[in-house]
């Protein structure tokens, strides 16, 4: 039975089939506790035991509620859980993806959360993070961790060379070059990835769609200039040539955090990663930046991170359930907690402490927020990197001439959007 359905529309009969839904493997009893399932899509290792302790701490506060955690991989949770959701089994309570919740929330799949508890402190929260928890003028979560993208660079090596972090990338190009001549190591080291190719886009007042006229215009001249920037920075002096293996992302981190390239552009999921690495024993060598601008004078990173949604399926003692434990885990007690332990930045203004702010990556990223550009509310939006991916890689690679490969992007995203005009 599909079931997508607000807690106002469920009626007695779906309270009693409750036990096919979200909490139906919970075991409860008409005077014990509410089990409610909540899928965590954190870092197994890195970040998940900081979330068991705070679940422990949650039940020990409330006698009422007991929480099956349930680690799932990031790239496996958006299609099991849009599987689990038109069916049953969905969990009470998903670790959403920005991208995901206005898809999940088209589908009737997520609670809208204006009004409940669990929004109760919303003027806390950063609003660009509300709005991306938000479809058609309704909130369906609560931003639990937020991201974006930065220069991140050793300023060992900066120094060393007698360079500054680039404000634009004609100077990120001067410096890389600089860096080479006196480290002997690459400057800059660019990723593939459309993700990271965004902030180009933003650095010529671009994207990939415009929403409000309902067209792509991945080809259109401030995006192909964009992308000519882009692959510029994989050819010259100190700029490392593009990885198109399937280990790139884990060959460009490694030869950062080990001192083997002076800058890339990274998010502060990484920070944990970097403090690990030898070039970063010392945390004060990590410099952070806001990612370069464009010729258009404008600097701007895309916005990620991850919202707390409940599952529209459960009956309403799960759902109560669920909000309780939505507003604890983003209470700003919770969020410093996560911050000290996972390194990652809270969404809400009041759990940037003194002692969140004194780890120099939560500091320096908290710094290059500003600059990161909320996605659109479309709820397809992130199924577009999917074939940019693809042909970014191809045009890297040399496969594909930049041209070429837009065009072919734009063929494939009219195809996710067939009422978009090109």
């Amino acid at each position: 039975m599909r079931r997508g359905i607000a807690a106002t529309a469920l009626v007695a009969s779906l309270a009693l089939a409750a036990t096919a839904c979200g909490g139906s493997d919970s075991g409860d009893k008409a005077d014990g506790p509410v089990t409610i399932t909540w899928w965590d899509t954190s870092n197994a290792t890195n970040e998940a035991p900081t979330y068991k302790a705070l679940v422990k701490e949650f039940e020990a506060a409330n006698k009422d509620v007991k929480v099956k955690y349930v680690n799932v991989p990031f790239d496996q949770a958006q299609n099991k859980f849009d599987t689990a959701a038109g069916s049953k089994g969905a969990p009470d309570v998903l670790r959403s993806e920005v991208g995901w919740t206005p898809a999940f929330a088209k589908k009737g799949f997520f609670l809208p959360l204006d009004g409940t508890d669990a929004l109760a402190e919303q003027d806390k929260f950063q609003p660009n993070l509300i709005k991306q928890a938000q479809y058609e003028g309704k909130t369906y979560g609560v931003p639990f961790t937020t991201d974006t993208l930065a220069l991140v660079y050793n300023k060992a090596l900066f120094e060393k060379a007698g360079v500054e972090a680039p404000k634009t990338w004609d100077d990120l190009k001067k410096a890389a070059a600089t860096i080479k001549d006196k480290t002997g190591v690459d400057g800059y080291w660019g990723s593939t990835q459309s993700y990271y190719a965004h902030s180009f886009l933003y650095g010529e007042g671009a994207d990939t769609v415009d929403v409000g006229a309902k067209e792509i215009t991945v080809t259109s001249p401030a995006a192909e200039k964009a992308y000519g920037t882009w692959l510029s920075l994989f050819k010259g002096k100190g700029l490392h040539k593009a990885d198109t293996t399937a280990d790139a992302y884990a060959h460009i981190q490694e030869a950062f955090v080990s001192g083997k390239v002076a800058s890339i552009i990274q998010g502060p999921w990484e920070i944990t990663n970097f403090y690990k690495g030898s070039a970063f024993k010392d945390k004060a060598n990590l410099g952070i930046a806001t990612v370069p601008a464009g010729s258009s004078g404008k600097a701007g990173a895309p916005t990620g991170g991850h919202n707390l949604s409940v599952y529209a399926g459960s009956d309403k003692a799960h759902q109560e359930a669920s909000l309780k434990f939505v507003k604890f885990m983003t209470s700003a007690k919770a969020q410093e907690t996560i911050a000290l332990k996972n390194n990652t930045l809270p969404t809400r203004d009041d759990a940037y402490t003194a002692e969140v702010k004194a780890d120099p990556g939560i500091a320096g990223y908290q710094g290059v927020l500003a600059a990161a550009q909320p996605r659109p509310e479309l709820p397809e939006y992130s199924s577009l990197w999917t074939p940019l991916d693809d042909e970014l890689l191809a045009i890297a690679g040399g496969k594909k001439s930049l041209d070429e490969g837009l065009k072919s992007a734009e063929t494939s995203i009219a195809k996710l959007l067939p009422d978009y005009s090109k």
